[in-house]
């Protein structure tokens, strides 16, 4: 969601609230891609490389954090790193990578997949096609910078995306990556609360949004990571969720 230096407004939180109930409804009219859909995709073509986790035998469930870096980042990344769990971070541009720089870069020295958010966090269906592309290059260019890697994922803002936003995203190398959890901690800075929503909502395959800007979430991840580990689950970054099927330019991609 939005960040700034300020907490958001209640405005904000209602659109944002509004943006995330028509997407995981299926109001947004999107055509999406499931993880399993993307490793069969791959049995019929070229073998691509897995990596450590097969999620076509694993119980595999993706982590990812929206709107960050933030100043909870180091915290959430000491968590990951004891207990060996990789994320993916999407990350906004202003007041974000250009002021926690450092931060990208340990991201992706720690084996986290570093993605992007956008720059502003700009609604992408509400801007000129020009504005989008602005929206995509800033970050990519700034991640690129620091880490050696342009990004190859991208989350639109509320989820809110549409076929023009597709035609751009691939025109640029990119894939959209949507969610099946989500806890709305955007709402909330009742850690226990967001554990209960996640884990109420977790399944094979599944990709939970977060926000490791908001105080109660970054302490809710240990027993997050806890408790799915005790079901069985593993956690994987979204590249290795599709596995050994990539993301593909233009799509997007939701459990």
């Amino acid at each position: 969601m939005r960040e700034t230096a300020r907490r958001l407004r209640p405005g904000v939180l209602a659109s944002a609230a509004l943006g995330l109930a028509l997407t995981l409804s299926g109001c947004a009219q999107v055509d999406t891609t499931s993880p399993s859909g993307a490793r069969a995709e791959a049995a019929h073509g070229a073998p691509a490389k897995l990596g450590t986790v097969d999620c076509r035998k694993a119980k595999c469930i993706a982590l990812t954090f929206d709107a960050g870096p933030s100043e909870n980042s180091p915290r959430l990344l000491d968590t990951l790193k004891e207990k060996k769990v990789p994320a993916t971070f999407f990350l906004l541009g202003k007041n974000h990578i250009e002021k926690y720089p450092q931060l990208v870069k340990r991201m992706a020295a720690e084996g986290h997949e570093v993605a992007s958010h956008t720059w502003d966090h700009k609604i992408l269906t509400e801007i000129s096609d020009a504005q989008i592309r602005d929206e995509l290059k800033r970050p990519n260019d700034a991640i690129e910078r620091l880490t050696g890697r342009k990004p190859t994922l991208m989350r639109p803002p509320q989820g809110r995306t549409d076929s023009n936003v597709h035609k751009i995203a691939k025109e640029m190398g990119m894939a959209e990556v949507l969610w099946s959890v989500t806890a709305k901690d955007y709402t909330t800075n009742d850690s226990a609360l967001i554990k209960k929503r996640v884990l109420e909502q977790a399944s094979r395959d599944g990709i939970i949004l977060l926000h490791d800007i908001y105080a109660g979430t970054v302490p809710a991840v240990p027993g997050i990571i806890d408790a799915l580990k005790e079901r069985g689950y593993v956690f994987v970054t979204v590249p290795q969720l599709l596995a050994p099927g990539k993301a593909e330019p233009g799509k997007v991609y939701r459990p």
